[in-house]
């Protein structure tokens, strides 16, 4: 297996090599600047891993991306998190915040490897095996809410949805406008209503969809915290055991 770190810090970039090594993965190459790392990607396999640090002795390493096509799994290790989204949006197995918590390591290692053996176990295309199972039958989803108010009833598309939520053994659904509506459901009937590809259940108590996000930043425990445009009554994470899903979600 073959992994590298991008790290200016000699120092920094020695330290995260025995950190990682006690962890039974073996770095092959150390790398220390945007021009060094593209002149290396160009003369050399991509890695299986890269451990990255995002803000480079002559710039962002973000600038390798837009040069070099590259495939490789990669784990952010960085004192910044207001790069957080942008880094997602790669192929990120973790985003790392200086001082790195070996704990938080070890688990960004694990996802990491957890990956590899399900991609050893299998190569299968899995869309194409639902589909000869399935058929060519296509699944329709819930495009409006019935709610009621009062004595009469409002009808709200899944447009105006900026997130589901429960609160006190109730379900409800709060628009872009700012407005809470009570359903008579439970997330997990809704979530079942919702095209995954629109809407995700980031928690057990939340379900937001793709377009509502404004913003992610990294939180405690390797969680995430996704800003939405109007919901401020509590805080929307995104559980730890969802993180992975939810950044494939996102793209």
């Amino acid at each position: 297996m073959n992994i590298i770190i991008i790290e200016d810090e000699k120092p920094a970039a020695r330290l995260l090599q025995r950190k990682v090594e006690k962890l039974g993965l073996e770095i092959n190459t150390l790398l220390h600047s945007v021009e060094e790392s593209i002149e290396w990607f160009q003369n050399n396999n991509h890695p299986d891993l890269i451990f990255l640090d995002i803000q480079l002795s002559d710039g962002l390493s973000f600038e390798i991306f837009e040069q070099i096509d590259i495939k490789s799994a990669v784990i952010f290790t960085t004192a910044y998190d207001e790069y957080a989204l942008r880094a997602f949006k790669l192929n990120s197995i973790d985003y790392l915040l200086k001082p790195i918590d070996e704990v938080d390591l070890e688990i960004a290692v694990n996802k990491f490897k957890n990956q590899v053996q399900k991609n050893t176990v299998s190569n299968l295309d899995f869309e194409m095996i639902k589909k000869m199972i399935l058929g060519t039958e296509t699944k329709e989803y819930k495009k409006r809410f019935s709610v009621k108010i009062g004595q009469q009833l409002k009808v709200i598309s899944i447009d105006e949805v900026e997130c589901f939520y429960s609160e006190n053994k109730g379900t409800y659904l709060h628009t872009f406008e700012n407005r809470n509506y009570l359903l008579d459901t439970t997330l997990e009937q809704i979530e079942e209503e919702l095209n995954p590809k629109d809407f995700y259940r980031v928690s057990r108590k939340f379900i937001v969809p793709l377009k509502a996000i404004k913003e992610i930043q990294v939180y405690s425990n390797s969680r995430l915290k996704v800003i939405l445009p109007s919901y401020k009554e509590e805080e929307v994470i995104v559980s730890r055991e969802k993180v992975s899903d939810f950044k494939t979600w996102i793209g």
